[in-house]
């Protein structure tokens, strides 16, 4: 869960840290006092897109940090993800991720104080939180989106079916396309089997042999210091041999200590090893002397490999950064002047890949339909269930999943199966199922939202869950079946939620208010997490809007008891 939250210099919210505990938090407060922005703050943390709007008025950048604590089951899959991301490895469950907006729009991201990309903070910030707004209502309002609510109620058996499908899609997209550009322009294909031609020519023409610059460039160093070279190992050998030199003294030093090993046996063993390396330092020095004979200058040689090599430097310039690059491109470029060359048997041997492929895609495809539609007709009776407890008895929820015709192209082929999934409504008796899009008023997909997610919360993992005016459009005995369901949902996850509903923040464990005050011609919002006495009296602005009443309280009072009662059932 989200234990710390800190902001600052972020749109109107000039510095504050809120801290936060399990179950529900509610959050209230005016309209335009930064209850939002606190929402896309953590957005923002989690990977959203980020803008340079969004750093307060004349701040150079805006700073978001965020602690979380995990548990398992998710600390041992963040464990997996953290290792195959290469991040620092959580410690005492402990996740700290952090951003920073600069007033150029750039930003900086770290996890557990390592700095990392946007695109790794998103994957980890989107397992720990998952947030729930207006932009979610559109989704649910959008067709192609159905399946990915489909799919994460299924989790496993479509997961593995998809990642199987997944597979096979991309290995025929690929030879799809490859068979397309090798069967589509025929003079563009023979300006590129001439380009081929030429390429392989140049590398072979230049009889290339496997690590031959590096063995080059080897002997080119020994040349360029041959006499360097010879006038260190001659002076070695000439300091090891001869009269009054080296090897000279370590006899003279073997022969004494010999005649010394004769009278104590003690001084047999270092005898030996003098003795040794006498012998060692004698072959030594014959083998420099004859490694020294052999060392000559020979200026036509190095000027011959001066040539060869700047003839490999324009061929790497090319073809690759080693000699064994060019020779594996070489061989690339044979393959590819064969298929051109047999262009219309390769094309035939293509066609019928494509067409095993595509073979092997539909069964793959029609496996992941049927996993599908278990799975509709589950997650169907759990939407009903739920529904039901959502004042709405009396809508057909239906999960319609349609192949394409799959004889007649590929148009019914995506990478996400060969279904398409829409879900139907009919929200009251008598009435045909239609789209979602088409009947659902705003409460409507309030609840729709709410159901699906008191399903899927229980299959996703996430630490934190945040409701962003997810009661919009209600009001009666709805937003207090609404207000019931989100807390039964912080049974399971942390929920933060802001609303307006005044039964939603009687169910609150804890009551934060947001409130803006100006502070020398500058708007500051405050966060204050609210006593017992005072979450009464926001529950009665809630209630009557500018003017509280004794009425008013007792109403508020009354909510919360009830509440109360409720969270003891």
């Amino acid at each position: 869960m989200l234990l710390e939250l800190t902001i600052k210099d972020f749109a109107i919210i000039e510095r504050v840290t809120i801290s936060f505990e399990g179950g529900l938090t509610v959050m209230t407060g005016e309209t335009g006092a930064g209850k939002s922005i606190i929402i896309d703050a953590i957005g923002q943390l989690i990977g959203g897109r980020g803008s340079a709007d969004f750093v307060r008025h004349a701040s150079k950048r805006a700073e978001i940090e965020g602690i979380f604590s995990i548990e398992d089951p998710v600390n041992r899959e963040l464990n997996a993800l953290f290792e195959e991301l290469d991040l620092p490895k959580i410690e005492e469950g402990t996740v700290l991720l952090r951003r920073e907006i600069t007033n150029q729009g750039k930003s900086i991201c770290r996890i557990n104080g390592k700095l990392t990309t946007l695109g790794i903070l998103r994957q980890v910030g989107q397992t720990l939180v998952d947030i729930h707004g207006q932009h979610e209502h559109q989704r649910l309002l959008q067709q192609d989106q159905h399946v990915g609510f489909l799919d994460r109620f299924a989790g496993k058996p479509v997961e593995k079916a998809k990642k199987e499908y997944g597979v096979l899609y991309k290995q025929y997209m690929q030879k799809r396309k490859q068979l397309h550009q090798f069967s589509d322009n025929e003079q563009q294909l023979a300006q590129r089997l001439d380009l081929l031609q030429y390429q392989y020519n140049e590398i072979s023409d230049a009889d290339l042999s496997p690590g031959e610059d590096e063995e080059l460039l080897e002997e080119k160093k020994l040349l360029e210091n041959s006499e360097h070279l010879y006038n260190a190992v001659r002076g070695s050998y000439d300091a090891l041999y001869g009269d009054g030199k080296g090897l000279e003294w370590v006899m003279t030093a073997m022969n004494q200590l010999s005649e010394a090993a004769e009278v104590d046996d003690k001084l047999a063993s270092l005898n030996e090893s003098v003795t040794n390396q006498y012998y060692l330092l004698e072959e030594a020095s014959f083998s420099l002397r004859d490694y020294f004979e052999t060392i000559t200058f020979d200026s036509e040689r190095l000027q011959v490999i001066e040539d060869r090599l700047s003839e490999i430097q324009q061929l790497k310039r090319k073809y690759g950064a080693t000699v064994n690059d060019i020779l594996e491109y070489a061989s690339r470029v044979e393959e590819e002047i064969d298929a051109l060359s047999n262009r219309e048997q390769r094309i035939e041997e293509w066609q019928e890949e494509v067409a095993a492929l595509r073979k092997d895609l539909i069964l793959e495809g029609t496996h992941l339909h049927e996993q599908r539609k278990k799975a509709a007709g589950k997650l169907e009776k759990a939407i009903q269930t739920q529904l039901k407890e959502l004042y709405m008895k009396d809508t057909v929820f239906d999960v319609k999943i349609d192949t394409g015709d799959l004889e007649s192209g590929d148009e019914a082929i995506t990478k996400e199966g060969i279904d398409k999934v829409s879900f139907q409504v009919a929200t009251n008796k008598g009435e045909p199922l239609k789209s979602l899009a088409k009947i659902a008023s705003g409460g409507e997909i309030s609840r729709m939202i709410l159901a699906l997610k008191t399903i899927l919360s229980k299959h996703e993992g996430v630490t934190s869950l945040i409701f962003d005016e997810v009661d919009t459009g209600v009001s009666g005995r709805v937003a207090q079946a609404i207000a019931e369901k989100i807390h039964r949902i912080s049974g399971n996850s942390q929920v933060l939620c802001i609303t307006h509903l005044p039964q939603v923040a009687a169910m609150a464990d804890t009551h934060m208010f947001i409130s803006k005050e100006s502070k020398q011609n500058r708007t500051i919002t405050r966060v204050e997490a609210l006593s017992a006495k005072d979450k009464t009296e926001e529950i009665s602005r809630m209630i009557s809007g500018v003017e509280i009443t004794d009425l008013t309280r007792q109403h508020a009072n009354e909510l919360i008891a009830q509440a109360d009662r409720m969270k003891e059932e």
